[in-house]
């Protein structure tokens, strides 16, 4: 069998069949067999050993699911059997340092890790960090062969390890509620850009491919700490385990193409921070390419088992430094929904998001360590030269679990086809300027909720007067109001202004145009590294979904 074939593995169950493949010696004819708890043999299918990679692959009847059930493939006089397969949906979990979060560091880990018992029929699995400059077959190393979950043994191995908290959460969801046994693979690299898990296919149609590099690494250096804050690579990252290759192709090579052959129900992908310091204005193409690529790839190498609009949820960029001026963090938010503000959309078909942005947690210890001065500042020594680093706010916040809620949401909505699950925060559909009173009133898709727990997380004073709307007044010296409006008596150049929220009714905030006297461009929501306190944005729907930022 090929290396992510093992004991305890979930296969695809119907109305898809699950492909098995594996190598052999060339010529031989391997005869594969299913059987169930007693022996008796469920199904049998045979396949030659071909091409110049001496591999077999076959793909099984379409199944029920549940098991346990016996995986034998046998070659002449040689035999090799795996035991507890079940059947059921798999997922693939993939992206860099958010996604390779464990349960070990999420809040409530000793809880989240002691219910680990309760979920024997969601298995997981997780490839090793690699590097190819070529596409490999297989799989060269894995970190977790397929397993039943345990606390202290995978769930919590150690930090950025496995298993991946977000995948986790996601498929123990999903297995509440669906009843289904449930197979997570984990393929995640911390600071790692998608320009690495794309295939040339990809860089080639967003003009990237002569762009990003194919040559050898320069020092693992983190892009936060070489891009964002233009240090030069001096030292060695205290996190090397954030620090993933940067060159092109090179994981799509090693941890993406050895997987196509597997038959999936769905993708959960977090990933983005890399890139709000790299090609960040490409990132409306490379994404949508990247999934559209991704499907066409898993349907081709399945035998078009795997459906070609395979669902793909992601997670919209939570938070990094609390009081940076800068946008490269609303940039990407923005490019994840191919600029078009939610999902799914006409460019992204068959897509979920889970927005994140607030979720912040100034208080992780999963933070960055970078060159320079200042609260918070440290001493390590390079040989007997010492280094002084500052703590920044963590871009890893340690709630997962509303990261997985939202997820699950999404999934069931879109994977699922549950038409009753509101899977989408409120999005505005139109607005209607009063010029004579100086007011925007911006209609939303959903009933709003306003929420207000600290004025400073929203950068302006509020009250609220009823459970449905509330009012807002005045402004901070900290350089963001929520809602921003685009002020100029010609096209360009475009002044931002803050623009108080004067009223939120059931459907519709009404917004001050304060200082905007002249031409009104452009209205945004929310675009800020850090918009707001935790789960304190200003607009929600009912079912505590935020709405999400636009532009």
């Amino acid at each position: 069998f090929a290396s992510y074939y093992g004991d305890h593995m979930v296969l695809q169950k119907k109305p898809s069949g699950a492909v098995v493949w594996g190598h052999g010696e060339l010529g031989a004819v391997v005869t594969v067999t299913l059987s169930g708890p007693s022996g008796l043999i469920i199904m049998e299918k045979t396949a030659q050993v071909k091409g110049p990679s001496r591999t077999w692959t076959t793909v099984l009847d379409p199944m029920e699911q549940g098991g346990p059930y016996a995986l034998t493939a046998k070659q002449g006089l040689e035999n090799v059997t795996l035991q507890d397969i079940y059947f059921g949906d798999v997922w693939l979990c993939g992206g860099q340092s958010n996604m390779a979060m464990t349960v070990l560091q999420v809040a409530n880990a000793s809880q989240e890790l002691a219910a680990a018992a309760r979920y024997p029929y969601v298995r997981i699995f997780a490839a090793a960090p690699a590097r190819s400059d070529v596409e490999l077959e297989d799989l060269e190393q894995i970190d977790l062969p397929w397993s039943i979950p345990t606390a202290a043994e995978n769930l919590g191995h150690g930090n950025f390890t496995y298993f991946s908290a977000v995948c986790w959460l996601l498929g123990r969801s999903l297995y509440e509620a669906l009843g289904s046994p449930i197979g997570l693979v984990e393929v995640a690299w911390g600071g790692t850009p998608i320009e690495a898990w794309s295939s040339r296919r990809v860089l080639q149609a967003c003009g990237l491919l002569e762009d990003t590099g194919r040559g050898k690494e320069g020092p693992q250096i983190s892009l936060w700490q070489g891009a964002c804050f233009n240090l030069k690579p001096a030292f060695t990252s205290p996190h090397q385990h954030l620090s993933g290759p940067q060159v092109s192709s090179v994981l799509w090579n090693a941890m993406i193409h050895p997987l196509l052959n597997m038959t999936l129900r769905g993708m959960a992908w977090y990933q983005g921070e890399a890139n709000a310091f790299l090609n960040t204005d490409r990132y409306n193409c490379t994404f949508p390419a990247l999934i559209a690529d991704w499907r066409q790839a898993f349907h081709t190498g399945s035998a078009r088992q795997t459906e070609p609009l395979l669902p793909f949820g992601f997670v919209q960029l939570s938070t990094y430094r609390h009081r940076s001026a800068g946008d490269s963090f609303a940039q990407i938010r923005w490019h994840q929904t191919a600029d078009l503000g939610v999902v799914p959309n006409a460019r992204m078909p068959s897509t979920f998001m889970a927005v994140a942005m607030d979720l912040g947690d100034e208080q992780s210890p999963y933070g960055r360590w970078v060159l320079g001065w200042g609260e918070g500042v440290g001493m390590q020594f390079l040989g007997a030269s010492p280094i002084f680093l500052l703590f920044l706010g963590s871009i890893h916040p340690r709630d997962k679990q509303n990261v997985a809620h939202r997820l699950l949401l999404g999934a069931r909505a879109v994977a699922y086809g549950d038409k009753d699950v509101v899977f989408q925060g409120p999005y505005p559909t139109r607005a209607i300027l009063e010029v004579t009173r100086g007011l925007l009133n911006v209609t939303y898709s959903q009933e709003l909720i306003c929420r207000q727990r600290d004025a400073q997380a929203f950068e302006v004073r509020s009250g609220i007067s009823s459970p449905n709307s509330c009012e807002r007044e005045g402004n901070t010296d900290r350089g963001f109001s929520p809602l921003q409006v685009c002020c100029s008596s010609q096209a360009s150049p475009c002044q931002w202004l803050p623009a108080p929220m004067v009223a939120v009714g059931s459907h519709t905030v009404t917004l001050a145009l304060s200082g905007c006297r002249t031409l009104v461009l452009g209205l945004r929501y929310a675009w800020a590294e850090w918009p707001c306190g935790y789960q304190a944005c200003p607009l929600y729907n009912p079912q505590g979904l935020p709405a999400p930022p636009f532009l």
